[in-house]
């Protein structure tokens, strides 16, 4: 089966990232169909809602650490990757998640840009990107402390701090915890909930509330200069070696 699975049932578009054995660790390839999967449906007058999904046991686990490997022996940062942290901060459809399991690096911040996260139980967010030796992406710089505050985004973003789902709640990024069972079914009826709105009301509300994009694209490709050279740093690499050292 393909590793992203784009199913619309009537007016809401299902994303499901689908690379089970990899945790949904995203790879360029990844990144290319779900970017084009939320343009598409931006110019599909009959998708009124996205859902993002994983699986039970996984959101996502982030992105693909040989890619960045790769990336960083190339130079830059992978353009599918921008492709999709554009698509979502340009996306004018509203963006419901649904999440069970680890959610890492960008597994958490692009729930920064959903509208509705649904989150199970034992749902955890994370953000290792400075253990690493690298920077927050997708605007989270941005994003994160605007709706956390300073100190709980320092947390998440700087120190790595992993929290839970009911921490999430508590900061503003996720609206409901239920259980892992119900993750998909409560994302799914308040997709088809809002779907059932007037489109172009909900459209002009959210962008209303939202702002424009332009900012927040501007900070994405800020990160994304920062991120491209701390992937050619030292420090980096010798993350990265002790990463692939704990692993064998």
């Amino acid at each position: 089966m393909p590793d992203i699975l784009i199913t619309d049932d009537g007016p809401v578009r299902v994303i499901r990232m689908n690379r089970t054995e990899k945790k949904n660790a995203l790879t360029l390839a990844m990144y290319d169909a779900m970017a084009e999967a939320v343009e598409n449906a931006a110019r599909d007058a009959n998708i009124r809602c996205i859902v993002i999904a994983g699986h039970e046991t996984a959101f996502c686990a982030g992105n693909d650490l040989n890619d960045f490997v790769a990336m960083a022996q190339g130079g830059g940062l992978g353009a599918p990757i921008l492709r999709f942290l554009h698509a979502l901060a340009r996306c004018d459809i509203p963006l419901v998640a649904a999440v069970n399991g680890v959610a890492v690096g960008v597994g958490a911040t692009m729930l920064l840009h959903c509208d509705q996260v649904i989150a199970g139980e034992s749902a955890t967010l994370s953000t290792p990107f400075v253990g690493l030796g690298l920077v927050p992406e997708a605007a989270s710089s941005l994003i994160a402390p605007r709706l956390m505050g300073h100190a709980r985004a320092f947390s998440l973003l700087v120190m790595g701090k992993k929290i839970s789902a009911a921490e999430a709640k508590e900061a503003g990024i996720v609206n409901a915890v239920v259980g892992v069972d119900a993750v998909d079914g409560e994302a799914l009826t308040i997709a088809r909930a809002i779907a059932a709105l007037p489109a172009e009301g909900v459209k002009i509300a959210r962008r209303l509330m939202r702002g424009s994009p332009d900012a927040i694209d501007a900070r994405i490709d800020e990160e994304a200069a920062a991120f491209r050279e701390r992937l050619a740093s030292p420090e980096a690499h010798a993350a990265f070696a002790a990463f692939f050292s704990r692993k064998r």
